[in-house]
C-alpha cells in the first residue's frame, strides 16, 4: 500500500463523521453521494481498512452513527440464490459463455430492482449513512452508475458512500482504472 493511499485512508473516518457528509452540507443542494476511489490493486487493503477500522469506529462513535455497509457481491449472490438461479447461471456460463450468461442475468439484475431490494433490507429512514463496497466483484453483472442513479429516489437526505476500485474524476467513473462507465456527475469525491 502506497504512502498516498495510507494518507487517504486515514482521512475517511474524519470525513464520514463530519457534518458535511452526515448532514449533506456543502453539497450545493445535491443528494449526498460520495465516492472513495482507489487503485484497484489496493482492493484488499481498502477492504480490510473498511472492515477493521472504519466500520467498528463508526459503531462506537458518539453520538451514534447508524450505518449499513452493503457488500454488493453478497447482495447479487443472495438474489440469485433466492431465485434459484445461481447454479443455473454457473452452468450456463460453462456451457454458453460469458456473453449469453450476462444477457440472461441482465433481466434479473436490473439496477432499479437491486436498489429497491437494498432499501427494503435496510430501513433508510433509520440510517445516518449507507456504505456500498465490493463493487469490482459485481462487474459486469451490475453497472454502478446505474445503481447510483436508481438509489437517488430512495435515499432522500441520507448520505451514501461507495468504495470504488478505479478512478472518479467528478464526471465519470473508470472501473479498475480502465473501463469507462457512462458519465456520473452527481457524486462527490470523499477524499481527494
Amino acid at each position: 500500500m502506497s504512502h498516498d493511499l495510507n494518507e487517504r485512508l486515514n482521512q475517511i473516518l474524519p470525513k464520514l463523521t463530519s457534518p458535511d457528509v452526515l448532514a449533506n452540507k456543502g453539497s450545493g443542494g445535491e443528494i449526498g453521494f460520495w465516492i472513495f476511489d482507489y487503485p484497484p490493486e489496493d482492493e484488499m487493503a481498502v477492504r480490510t481498512f473498511l472492515q477493521e477500522v472504519v466500520l467498528p469506529a463508526l459503531t462506537r462513535h458518539q453520538p451514534t452513527i447508524r450505518v449499513a455497509a452493503v457488500n454488493l457481491f453478497d447482495l447479487v449472490i443472495a438474489l440469485l440464490n433466492e431465485r434459484k438461479l445461481l447454479d443455473k447461471a454457473i452452468e450456463m456460463q460453462r456451457a454458453q459463455g460469458d456473453a449469453k450468461t450476462l444477457e440472461s442475468l441482465r433481466r434479473v439484475l436490473k439496477e432499479d430492482k437491486l436498489a429497491e431490494r437494498l432499501v427494503a433490507q435496510h430501513d433508510i429512514a433509520e440510517l445516518d449513512l449507507l456504505i456500498l463496497w465490493n463493487v469490482g466483484a459485481v462487474y459486469p453483472m451490475l453497472r454502478t452508475h446505474t445503481l447510483l442513479s436508481a438509489l437517488h429516489a430512495h435515499m432522500k437526505d441520507k448520505p451514501l458512500v461507495m468504495f470504488y476500485p478505479g478512478q472518479y474524476d467528478g464526471y465519470s467513473l473508470r472501473l479498475f482504472s480502465r473501463l469507462k462507465d457512462d458519465h456520473y456527475y452527481r457524486a462527490f469525491r470523499l477524499v481527494a
